[in-house]
């Protein structure tokens, strides 16, 4: 087949060399007609071997024939294998091509034109996915190489077609766990680019499991000391979590930062770092950095912060920043982690303040950082880094700012050793003019929105020279800027000063003491007043502006003690010396310059040169805050103030006034509440009294009652005495009725009880000797069952014997015959005796079960009267029980009957004696006994 020999360049003798896109259409017609997968497979690996060297050609005109193939050539690896290279050929650049070569082809990318074509229809993609799905090596890594170039030309369509596509995502995070490290691994790269950009992809994939996978195979591959695949798994985790808050959180939330601290255990000797290892851990800082990073909402950044001190992370960057031999770009890198995890975070910063270095004696970490900070030998990136972790550490933490302000008063100064505040005020006025810059800007930094510290500040008195009183830092600092002509490089001079003026704007803003001692110095003004009018070159134009900046807060937070520079005063000045126009339009170059909107959109000092460190972040706020409110107040009128003021004072007496009565209503309030307790109080007790009366007067009208029947009583003597007798008669007669019939009722239990007694002991004896009957029965009934037993087994054996002797050969003889009619005599009589002893047996049982029956009613007697002796014990109980009572309730009237004898005797009545009463009814009872004799004879 001449196509054949086209392909691996041996043409026949004597026929023409076709050229190459002859040859491709070729193969590619044999490729649409062939019926024959192995002639198919083979037109396919001739493409192949052909698509790198005439890329264009196979692309334009083979494409198609070979997204044919993936379809329809499903079953065989080998042809899907061979079409997927052939297109990740036509897809990718050849990275070895010469550099003429590809200065030809920049012109018209081919490998986008191609990329293009190819996910024109979104089937491919899918197709493509669906693919990736074979285990086969040679399908499986083929499909990941191509999907990766694909991405890598056209990264957003191709997102999206995967986006939409079912499980799409799940398919390629499946690679992951692929056991081959080359499909592993190229997975990683087809990850990292699949996930740049794209916050809903990232998502699904961080869902997938992602986090845990990747985190396994970094520990796997070694961490730090591991190769190049570490890297690719830290940039794909850093592609899942920066700026995408969702994943950040989930990451915190699974526990992974607790995962990360292995991974910054640094040995003793760090001597001879591979350059592997050092992009390995700077890739892990980083990603330590995007989890606290400023630009994250605060709430996440400080559950982060807490998290990393938690699990000891802190601690562990703290370790490697005082480590020895740590090379400088990790050290730097180091260092800016270490500032994003402590900044804002109150806790963080306190552990931070306590680290000291291993030196002897031992220094604060931050003494040692300035130390560095303020030596121009430094790289200039280590410097900027110490700078950001000085300010993350004051930033929002007043304690901090206050401890570095206190090295610097005098009562607090330890000759002894370095501190922060030397080492600051020996950068601020060394000849390095970044160091000027760098320890203006961290001093700044310790008065940020701390009133307390600006005016601690005031305080520091600096030593100049010998024979001169000491000068105080803010004097000394607009001296310096008076003085700026004995600088030696103009660049250095600009730097200095804008250092310089940035400290003091943001010392004297909003503290009007501070602007006082500044305004006291007689020089000042006029300089900063000269400084403005000059007209200066493009880079003293930034000077000149916060210069106006300066002047301008002295005019704002002036609270008019000077006389002579007033408010009014400091307006008019300006007025004639510069024009508030000029004034204003000098002022708006600081947000016109170029660097000042760079330092404004993060907090870390980022900078490509020395040169360019002009603008802190900070400051950049102040000057937003500022800018308007100064403008405003110098192109006011007098007039426009005096009205502004008038009306301020209106506000004021109308606040004042408001205030007063809002103290009022609450102090009316306050009394409204106090008196409606005690409206509560008062009725609470109201009630109570009132429930008091009423059971009192109830109790009144009861002694009332009381009182009249005494009355009464009392009032009918002969009623009384009458009355006496009949009661006790009566009560006598109950009383002896009750006896009676407590009497009659002993008489009934005794003769129940004995009743009961004489009952059990019949039913005993009848009991026992029914037990003792059913026993002895029990034991006949064994007996029988054994004797039965021994029968029966005396029969089966004669029986046996019978059946031996039936079945000998022999035994027809006389004396044989005679045997066999003993044994069935015998037999015979075994079986009677038998049937004898089965009858007895049934008999014995009828016999147990009548006596049982007797047994069972005999008990159930013996309970019915056991039940009946109860209830007759519970009735004498209540008999003697009412017979009590009535002898208290005889008691008690005998009482009152004695009681009201003696009451009669007071009264001056004649009252007998029971004695005497009872003799006469003795006698009168004798009598009517005679009478009733009488009759009776």
């Amino acid at each position: 087949m001449n196509y054949i020999w086209e392909v691996v360049g041996r043409q026949p003798t004597g026929q023409q060399q076709p050229s190459g896109a002859d040859t491709i259409q070729k193969l590619c017609d044999r490729v649409a007609s062939s019926t024959l997968l192995e002639d198919r497979r083979d037109v396919v690996r001739a493409l192949k071997s052909l698509s790198k060297k005439y890329r264009m050609e196979v692309g334009t005109m083979a494409m198609d024939h070979l997204v044919r193939i993936l379809q329809s050539d499903r079953t065989d690896t080998e042809i899907l294998g061979y079409a997927l290279d052939t297109l990740y050929n036509i897809v990718c650049s050849d990275e070895e091509e010469e550099p003429e070569e590809r200065e030809q082809k920049q012109e018209d990318d081919l490998g986008a034109q191609f990329t293009e074509k190819f996910i024109g229809d979104p089937d491919n993609i899918t197709l493509l996915l669906t693919l990736l799905e074979e285990f086969d090596f040679h399908v499986r890594w083929p499909g990941v190489k191509l999907l990766t170039a694909l991405l890598k030309s056209q990264c957003a369509p191709v997102q999206s077609i995967v986006l939409v596509s079912p499980m799409g995502v799940s398919r390629l995070m499946d690679l992951l766990a692929d056991s081959r490290e080359v499909i592993r691994n190229d997975g990683l790269l087809l990850l990292q680019q699949l996930t740049k950009g794209n916050t809903a992809i990232q998502k699904i994939v961080a869902f997938e499991n992602a986090f845990e996978r990747l985190l396994e195979i970094i520990t796997e591959e070694g961490s730090s000391d591991g190769g190049i695949v570490v890297e690719d798994c830290l940039l794909l985790l850093l592609n899942l979590l920066k700026n995408n808050s969702s994943n950040q959180n989930f990451f915190k939330e699974g526990s992974y930062i607790q995962k990360m601290k292995p991974w910054f255990e640094v040995g003793d000797d760090n001597s001879g770092w591979s350059a592997q290892k050092v992009t390995n851990l700077h890739l892990m800082l980083q990603l330590v950095r995007v989890m606290v990073s400023p630009v994250n909402a605060p709430g996440a950044t400080a559950s982060c912060q807490k998290a990393m001190f938690q699990c000891g992370l802190l601690q562990q960057l703290c370790t490697i920043l005082m480590a020895t031999g740590v090379p400088a770009d990790i050290l730097t890198e180091t260092i800016n982690t270490v500032s994003e995890v402590i900044r804002g975070s109150e806790v963080n910063q306190d552990y931070f303040a306590s680290v000291n270095a291993p030196s002897n004696p031992p220094r604060p970490a931050i003494v040692v950082l300035l130390m560095s900070m303020v030596n121009e030998r430094q790289p200039f990136v280590l410097r900027c880094a110490v700078l950001y972790c000085f300010q993350c550490f004051l930033y929002k933490n007043q304690k901090g700012q206050g401890e570095i302000v206190a090295t610097l008063l005098p009562s607090t100064i330890d000759a002894s050793s370095v501190s922060a505040g030397q080492l600051l005020c020996g950068g601020l006025f060394s000849a390095d003019s970044l160091s000027n810059w760098c320890a203006a800007v961290a001093l700044a930094h310790a008065l940020q929105d701390n009133l307390t510290q600006k005016e601690q500040l005031l305080r520091v008195q600096l030593a100049t020279s010998l024979g001169k009183p000491p000068v105080s830092l803010l004097q000394q600092c607009t001296n310096i800027l008076s003085q700026g002509d004995k600088l030696e490089r103009r660049g250095s001079r600009v730097q200095t000063k804008v250092g310089l003026l940035m400290l003091l704007c943001t010392w004297i803003s909003n503290c009007p003491i501070a602007v006082m001692h500044f305004l006291h110095n007689q020089d000042n003004v006029p300089f900063l007043t000269g400084q403005i009018s000059e007209n200066l070159g493009e880079d003293e134009r930034l000077v000149q502006g916060l210069c106006a900046l300066l002047l301008g807060i002295c005019i704002y937070y002036n609270d008019n003690s000077l006389e002579n520079y007033t408010k009014e005063k400091l307006k008019q000045l300006i007025e004639k010396r510069i024009g508030k126009e000029n004034f204003v339009e000098k002022l708006g170059f600081i947000t016109k310059h170029e660097l000042y909107s760079r330092a404004a959109q993060k907090p870390q000092p980022a900078f490509s040169a020395p040169e360019h460190m002009l603008f802190d972040h900070e400051f950049t706020k102040l000057i937003k805050e500022l800018e308007g409110m100064i403008t405003k107040a110098v192109l006011k009128s007098s007039e426009d103030e005096k009205k502004e003021e008038e009306v301020k004072k209106t506000l004021e007496q109308h606040d004042s006034i408001i205030t007063q009565y809002k103290e009022l209503i609450r102090e009316q309030d306050c009394q409204i509440t106090e008196l409606k307790e005690q409206v509560a109080s008062l009725s609470s007790q109201s009630e109570t009294l009132q429930n008091t009366v009423t059971q009192q007067f109830s109790q009144i009208q009861q002694h009332r009652d009381q009182y009249n029947i005494l009355k009464l009583k009392l009032g009918k003597d002969s009623h009384v005495n009458g009355l006496q007798p009949e009661e006790r008669s009566q009560l006598r007669e109950q009383l002896e009725e009750l006896q009676r019939q407590n009497q009659l009722l002993q008489t009934q239990l005794t003769d129940r009880d004995s009743l009961i007694t004489s009952l059990k002991a019949e039913a005993t004896p009848s009991t026992e000797d029914s037990t003792s009957d059913v026993t002895e029965l029990q034991r006949e009934v064994e007996l029988l069952r054994a004797q039965l037993q021994s029968q029966s087994a005396e029969i089966t054996e004669l029986q046996r014997e019978k059946q031996e002797l039936l079945r000998a050969p022999d035994a027809t003889g006389p004396g044989e015959d005679r045997v066999c009619v003993e044994l069935e005599s015998r037999l015979s009589a075994q079986t009677a005796e038998a049937q004898k002893l089965k009858e007895e047996v049934q008999a014995l049982l009828e016999r147990k079960e009548v006596m049982e029956k007797e047994l069972a009613s005999a008990s159930s007697t013996a309970a019915v009267m056991q039940t009946e002796k109860s209830q007759l014990q519970q009735e004498l109980q209540e008999s003697k029980k009412e017979q009590d009572d009535l002898l208290m309730l005889l008691a008690d009237q005998d009482q009152k009957i004695l009681s009201l004898k003696h009451r009669l005797k007071g009264l001056g009545e004649t009252i007998e004696d029971e004695d005497d009463l009872d003799v006469r009814d003795q006698s009168d009872d004798d009598d009517d006994d005679d009478d009733e004799e009488e009759c009776d004879e």
